[in-house]
């Protein structure tokens, strides 16, 4: 897709469990990467498929990582998609098979082309492990890092 003023902007909405850890780390690491590049035309933010965290703010974890490899990011709020909500995105990216399950279960037909897992980009369909659960965020933030930059070779 070639880059001009007249582009549509590209909706991107990074999903996993809880809104916490994954996917908004992918949400502030393609803002920078996107940032970087000058594109004023891709949009990301992130959601949560699960109501665990609903409120909550980006995990401790996610906060350090992203401090360490000097990624802004701000405070937030965890929040969950719906259907509605995910049809007024282009792209519908989960961070392994489980949110993609998840994510073919919620939206509506019409929007089942959306869904991709982040690492489909890379060539890969392996899943990105959940630092909620292995405590290896700096393993998260390569799988992301490496995801989100071809994602935004794709576009």
């Amino acid at each position: 897709m070639k880059h001009n003023k007249t582009d549509h902007v590209c909706r991107i909405l990074f999903l996993c469990h809880g809104n916490i850890c994954r996917s908004p780390m992918a949400e502030f690491v393609m803002k920078e990467l996107v940032r970087r590049v000058g594109r004023d035309d891709i949009a990301v933010e992130s959601a949560a498929l699960h109501t665990d965290e609903i409120g909550s703010d980006i995990h401790y974890g996610t906060r350090r990582k992203l401090q360490t490899e000097g990624i802004p990011f701000a405070s937030r709020r965890a929040w969950l998609v719906t259907a509605a909500k995910a049809s007024e995105y282009d792209l519908l990216i989960g961070m392994d098979a489980y949110n993609i399950a998840d994510l073919r279960r919620l939206v509506f037909p019409e929007d089942l082309g959306k869904i991709r897992k982040l690492l489909s980009f890379t060539g890969s369909e392996r899943d990105i492990a959940d630092p909620w659960y292995t405590g290896n965020f700096d393993e998260t933030y390569a799988d992301i890092l490496e995801g989100c930059t071809a994602l935004l070779k794709s576009l």
